[in-house]
C-alpha cells in the first residue's frame, strides 16, 4: 500500500509539471525535415517570375522574330498579321496590343534589325585610327557580318521590290536606314578628301559607288544565290576587300 502511494504522488507530481510547462507557452518546433526547413529557409527570397509573366516579357521579341521570318520569306503584302501572332504562339489580340498595325510592326522590326547596327557604325566611326581607305574597307565589311549576313538583310530586297507599292514605308525607310547609312559613308569619303588621302570627287555619286556593291550582294543572297551551283557561288567577304581596294585605287589622289 506504501508503494502504491509513492506511485500516486509521483504520478502528480509529473502531470503539475506538465500543466506548468503548458502555460508558460508553446514548445519550440524541432525540425528535422530538410524538405520542411528549405522552404522555410527561403521565404525571404524574391520568388522567381510566374511562367505566365516570363512569357508575356518575352512576347515582343518573339514577335518580331516571328515577323522578321515571316516579312523575309513572303515579303509585306503577303505577310498577315494572324501568321505572325500563330508563329509566335499567341493569338492576333495579343499581337495588336503590342503593335497596334502591320505597318508599326514592320517599322519594330527594321528599328530592332536595321537602325540599331547603323546606329552602332556610326559612333564606331567616330572612334577609327587607320587611314580613310581602311575605313571604308571596315565599314562594308562590318555593315556585312552585322546585316548583310544575316536573315535581317533580306529587308532590304523587300523594300526594293515593294517600295512603290507601299510609299509610306519607303518613306520611313529611306529617313530611318537610308539617309544615316549614307551619312555615314558622306563621312568616310569627306574624312579622306579633308585629309589628303582622296582625291576631290562627286560625294554623292561615289557614296552610290560605294553601297552598291553591297545592296548587290544582298539581292543575289536573297535571289539567285540559293540556286546557283557551288562553283557560281560569291564570296561576299573576299568580293568586299577587292572591291574596297579599287575603291581606294580610283580615290587615291596620285
Amino acid at each position: 500500500m506504501q508503494a502504491r502511494g509513492c506511485h500516486r504522488v509521483a504520478l502528480f507530481l509529473v502531470a503539475h509539471r506538465l500543466r506548468q510547462r503548458l502555460d508558460e507557452g508553446p514548445f519550440p518546433a524541432y525540425i528535422t525535415n530538410q524538405s520542411v526547413i528549405k522552404p522555410a529557409v527561403n521565404i525571404a527570397e524574391s520568388p522567381p517570375l510566374h511562367k505566365r509573366e516570363r512569357r508575356k516579357e518575352a512576347r515582343p521579341g518573339e514577335l518580331l522574330e516571328a515577323a522578321l521570318d515571316l516579312f523575309v520569306e513572303k515579303g509585306y503584302a503577303a505577310t498577315r498579321v494572324e501568321e505572325v501572332a500563330a508563329r509566335a504562339g499567341v493569338s492576333k489580340g495579343t499581337l495588336f496590343l503590342y503593335f497596334p498595325s502591320k505597318e508599326d510592326l514592320f517599322k519594330a522590326v527594321v528599328r530592332e534589325n536595321v537602325v540599331a547596327t547603323v546606329a552602332q557604325g556610326a559612333a564606331e566611326l567616330a572612334q577609327f585610327q587607320g587611314s580613310s581607305s581602311e575605313l571604308l574597307e571596315w565599314m562594308m565589311l562590318q555593315w556585312w557580318r552585322r546585316y548583310g549576313a544575316t536573315k535581317a538583310s533580306g529587308i532590304s530586297k523587300l523594300v526594293m521590290s515593294e517600295a512603290s507599292n507601299f510609299p509610306d514605308l519607303a518613306d520611313f525607310f529611306r529617313h530611318e536606314v537610308i539617309t544615316p547609312a549614307h551619312d555615314l559613308v558622306r563621312s568616310a569619303l569627306r574624312r579622306g578628301i579633308d585629309r589628303g588621302e582622296f582625291r576631290p570627287v562627286d560625294v554623292e555619286l561615289t557614296l552610290h559607288s560605294v553601297m552598291s556593291p553591297l545592296l548587290f550582294l544582298v539581292m543575289w543572297k536573297h535571289s539567285m544565290g540559293p540556286c546557283c551551283p557551288s562553283h557560281e557561288q560569291i564570296a561576299p567577304e573576299a568580293f568586299i576587300t577587292q572591291h574596297a581596294q579599287l575603291l581606294a585605287r580610283g580615290l587615291s589622289p596620285t
